[in-house]
């Protein structure tokens, strides 16, 4: 499971710099622009880390990193990068609840040094997996959409964790029961895997009745779609 880091830059240049050296030590990376496309795509992939540039289009990486707080409190963990080299601008950015402050010029490898450090600190929260929106965290048992909490029962959550640590691939209904009760005989559940996700897909599709996350593949089991 690969931790998931924000860029937010708008400097295209800055922005893919930061992006290789990420991606070159495994980490997964997504990106936004400008505060607004920050904010969407934060409550889209559900990012363990941001690295924020503070001097963005439309929203400031100031009142963008009190909106994360907001969201998340502290379960994301944000580094700014600044031009603002006066002690005064990082003791402020550590205020607002940046967890690192670095200035502009910066060397790549400080700044991914700072990111390792973080996420020894604080990697329990990047146990988690989402895919447009939906976000589910295995060892808080629980489960986001859209940033909303959804009450799932015992057996939905561990069907909707099971589909998302396998996406995009055909699951036949035999291996699913299997999953949830390995004890009972299959025949008594012949029914019971189509029920849960019934139940499932009024929770997390936007339409129950044409679902596009979780498919029906006819004749050979579910697919948990992630596009």
């Amino acid at each position: 499971m690969k931790q998931k880091i924000l860029v937010v830059e708008d400097d295209q240049m800055i922005r893919n710099l930061i992006k290789i050296y990420l991606q070159k030590e495994g980490y997964e990376v997504v990106e936004a622009t400008d505060g607004e496309m920050a904010k969407r795509v934060f409550l889209t992939e559900h990012p363990c880390l941001i690295i924020l540039d503070l001097m963005l289009p439309k929203i400031s990486g100031e009142q963008l990193c009190e909106w994360i707080k907001e969201q998340e409190r502290n379960e994301v963990s944000i580094i700014m990068l600044s031009a603002k080299v006066q002690t005064a601008d990082k003791i402020h950015g550590l205020r607002l609840g940046a967890d690192g402050y670095m200035t502009k010029p910066f060397d790549p490898e400080e700044l991914l040094a700072h990111v390792e450090a973080i996420l020894r600190r604080t990697g329990q929260f990047c146990q988690k997996i989402s895919y447009g929106g939906l976000c589910i965290k295995p060892r808080k048992g629980e489960v986001v959409l859209y940033n909303q909490k959804i009450h799932l029962t015992k057996h939905e959550f561990q069907l909707l964790y099971y589909f998302m640590e396998n996406p995009n691939i055909v699951i036949p209904r035999e291996n699913l029961l299997e999953h949830l009760y390995p004890h009972l005989e299959k025949e008594v559940m012949e029914r019971t895997i189509d029920a849960h996700i019934k139940k499932l897909r009024e929770k997390i599709e936007e339409n129950s009745s044409k679902p596009k996350r979780i498919q029906t593949v006819r004749g050979m089991g579910y697919k948990f779609v992630t596009e």
